[in-house]
């Protein structure tokens, strides 16, 4: 038998209660979740599939366990995972991810998305939703909250703040985060913040979107304010972002109850699309320095866990799809497939020019793949 790398692989998951009795652990919980793992990496989107990937690679997988007992039935791997634990399950994950590297002068999208198919009709439980966290340069997903649904992400924010280091880094947040209570934990952990500001926060919104309003008007004469344009375009359509941010905020009313804020921004795109113009304009807080340039990247990389997170979840994951319903498992499903994400996604330079689904069909296909993609990952 090959080296024993049962030491070495899924040390962050070594302290995982085992939630079956003692005289039930029939397969070590360490064998299950290396099933559970590689099977999710290698396009496994079922409890059968992941079975059935353990079945057709069980002398492969056997480099890393002993698999003296085979691999877990589909009922008792179901029985598991609906049983595990899943704060504990969520704070091996983040352990995981800090054990990949520090994350530093980050931008960290702070997002939440709706597992659509976790409802339940017959208890007449809603589709549960998670708040993620984001690192748009590492493109590692940091840590997840559950909450039951997307009104709640105001509660969930600070608890996933709260776990997560985010010292150095630029946390960006859509309006529902924008909160006094939220900047301040964010300046409290030596980070800082760009926050997209809507109606929910009355007088600052009103009085920033005025403030700008007349700026714009003179072409910004009156104030010194720093600009970085953008220009993109591809299949027929062109996007222009033209960003704008300021630190004369002395005018601003109670600006001082925001801890930590320096800067005020607009941001004014324009899409063209077969001659036909939309235009939208946003604005924000913000307590980096008034530099339009760093602004402009911290907004892009905000909405960049759409596509680099939500979007590859629902189409590469087949997330939406889901139809595990019991709550400990749709989140703790939610949790490995955020694993299968990051394992890709930090193995990504060993297969240029390859897309993420690619890299998991090749996974499943070739062990040669799979094992540079456990090596970057777990050993």
């Amino acid at each position: 038998m090959p080296e024993d790398k049962s030491g070495l692989i899924l040390q962050e998951f070594s302290n995982l209660e085992d939630p079956r009795a003692a005289d039930n652990q029939f397969h070590p919980l360490s064998e299950v979740l290396l099933v559970l793992f590689f099977g999710v990496i290698c396009t496994s989107d079922s409890y059968r599939d992941i079975v059935d990937y353990g079945h057709l690679k069980l002398d492969y997988l056997r480099k890393y366990f002993p698999y003296k007992n085979g691999i877990v039935s589909k009922s008792q791997l179901q029985n598991i995972v609906s049983s595990i634990n899943p704060e504990h399950f969520r704070a091996c994950f983040i352990s995981w991810v800090q054990s990949l590297g520090a994350i530093s002068q980050d931008i960290i999208a702070i997002d939440g998305k709706t597992l659509r198919h976790s409802f339940d009709l017959s208890s007449d439980r809603s589709p549960i939703h998670m708040v993620s966290a984001f690192a748009s340069q590492a493109r590692l997903v940091l840590g997840q909250i559950k909450v039951d649904d997307k009104s709640n992400e105001i509660t969930a924010i600070p608890k996933l703040l709260n776990i997560l280091e985010i010292k150095g880094n630029i946390i960006t947040i859509d309006a529902m985060g924008c909160q006094r209570k939220i900047c301040d934990q964010i300046i409290e952990k030596e980070a800082d913040y760009v926050l997209s500001l809507k109606g929910n926060q009355g007088n600052l919104h009103k009085d920033i979107k005025l403030f700008f309003e007349e700026q714009h008007s003179k072409n910004f004469a009156d104030i010194k304010a720093d600009y970085f344009e953008t220009t993109d375009g591809e299949h027929g359509r062109i996007e222009i972002r033209k960003h704008w941010i300021t630190d004369e905020i002395s005018w601003l009313e109670n600006h001082k109850k925001w801890r930590g804020l320096t800067a005020i921004g607009m941001i004014e795109s324009a899409r063209i699309i077969r001659e036909k113009e939309t235009k939208e304009i946003r604005y924000y807080i913000a307590s980096i320095k008034p530099n339009a340039q760093i602004f402009a990247k911290a907004a892009r990389n905000h909405w960049g866990i759409e596509n680099s997170v939500h979007w590859v979840l629902d189409m590469t994951f087949n997330e939406d799809q889901s139809r595990v319903r019991d709550e400990n498992a749709a989140e703790n499903l939610a949790i490995v497939r955020h694993i299968a994400l990051n394992a890709v996604q930090k193995s990504k330079h060993e297969f240029k020019d390859s897309s993420i689904k690619n890299i998991r069909k090749k996974a499943g296909w070739d062990n040669n793949v799979m094992d540079k993609i456990a090596q970057n990952i777990f050993l």
